[in-house]
């Protein structure tokens, strides 16, 4: 069956996380992603090893489904080499520090000269401002766009999320404007230019926060368990910060991880006062309307977890959805990694790699009936040097010793 995107050349690159997230979707799609880098290879190649001499997982799981080739861009040969590959591409990607492609000779009008119909995409941490050269990671792009401040409890110091939101978040924003561009060449015939920024796509992501924010000139946010109000936006905890009100309630034994999270919708409270013993609050003024149970959220959750805590969370979890009520229990990665449903569902993958061995990592969660996505290994780095210069280029095979000689490749 064909994919979505066969036939479509993407020239990846990308390093690190941002960019390779988002190439590996396009490659999951269907694309032929041939990842460009130095004779040194991706960085991550090396970080956070678990094996000694072997990639590291952090790399593997980034970039599956990938060719790999190994080029030198500050020679002069390395630029006449990447300008073919531009030429012959559909999509290139880059996640390089502001400029560093432009330094190298291949400005946006200069690509453009080489290959017009090709869609240019760059990952940034910032916009153009007062930012623009600041370096940007993970949490520093957590930090600048409002996601830190909004997150951890009331009185506590801002926390981190444990999902990349800056970095595997932006590169599912690039995923768009990639698609958005290509799918608009079908009409113009022209490539163009898509830049995302990591802060821009975790504000984004926080934007109900932006909402709350305005909310605040009336008033009290009457959803949040807060006590105190201010003129910003609180860090609640785990309040669902929407219209129902939600909170992870410990259950037995105690472990780390071992909480639901209810949500208390109005349909939802006679059924939990039966289940926690409590059955007359259905009725009491003081407690039978959300308008009186949002002033004491904490109390609410309070009652609930005195009848949780004396249950394992999937017997939490049971009673709960027997009733329809909106829950779901807090899995570890441990537990997520072993969860069969993942598997059978094919996000969560085991993957043979030939210096490894065997290794999970996350599948495509992009679901397309005519597209299905077969999750394949990283590339060694180079592994496709002979199959791009040699069968495609046509570089003989004395030049691509030369190129190694000469540390081309």
């Amino acid at each position: 069956m064909a994919k979505a995107l066969e036939g479509i050349r993407v020239l990846d690159m990308t390093h690190v996380q941002s960019g390779p997230s988002a190439t590996q979707i396009l490659a999951w799609l269907g694309a032929d992603v041939v990842k460009l880098e130095a004779p040194t290879g991706d960085i991550t190649r090396k970080q956070l090893r678990d094996l000694p001499n072997v990639d590291s997982l952090y790399f593997t799981m980034l970039n599956a489904n990938k060719r790999s080739i190994t080029l030198n861009t500050k020679t002069p040969r390395g630029k006449e080499i990447l300008t073919e590959l531009i030429a012959r591409s559909d999509i290139m990607v880059e996640n390089f520090g502001p400029g560093a492609i432009d330094r190298m000779g291949f400005t946006w009008e200069r690509i453009q000269e080489i290959n017009p119909r090709i869609i240019y995409a760059s990952i940034k941490g910032f916009g153009d401002g007062p930012y623009t050269n600041f370096k940007a990671y993970e949490v520093v792009a957590q930090a600048m766009g409002g996601s830190m401040a909004t997150t951890g409890f009331e009185g506590g110091p801002p926390l981190a999320t444990g999902a990349q939101i800056g970095d595997s978040g932006t590169g599912m924003h690039a995923v768009a404007g990639m698609l958005a561009a290509l799918f608009q060449r079908t009409h113009t015939g022209r490539g163009q230019r898509v830049q995302v920024a990591m802060q821009h796509a975790v504000l984004n992501l926080c934007r109900v926060k932006l909402r709350d924010q305005q909310r605040l000139a009336h008033g009290r946010l009457a959803e949040y368990p807060n006590e105190d109000f201010g003129d910003e936006v609180p860090r609640s905890g785990n309040a669902s910060g929407g219209g129902q009100p939600g909170w992870a309630v410990r259950c037995a034994p105690g472990g780390p991880n071992d909480y639901v999270y209810v949500i208390v919708q109005p349909i939802g409270w006679q059924p939990i006062t039966e289940l926690i013993g409590r059955p007359e609050l259905a009725e009491d003024p003081e407690w039978a309307s959300p308008e009186a149970r949002l002033p004491k959220l904490g109390k609410m959750f309070q009652l609930i977890e005195e009848w949780t805590s004396t249950l394992a969370k999937w017997e939490v979890l049971e009673a709960l959805n027997a009733h329809n009520i909106p829950c779901g229990p807090i899995l570890s990665t441990k537990e997520i990694i072993e969860d069969s449903s993942l598997k059978d569902q094919e996000i969560v993958v085991e993957v043979e790699h030939p210096e490894r061995g065997s290794y999970v990592t996350v599948g495509n969660p992009l679901k397309l009936s005519d597209s299905p996505a077969d999750v394949r290994r990283s590339p060694l780095l180079g592994e496709h040097n002979h199959d791009i210069y040699a069968t495609e280029l046509g570089l003989s095979p004395a030049e691509l010793v030369e190129m190694q000689t000469n540390g081309v490749i």
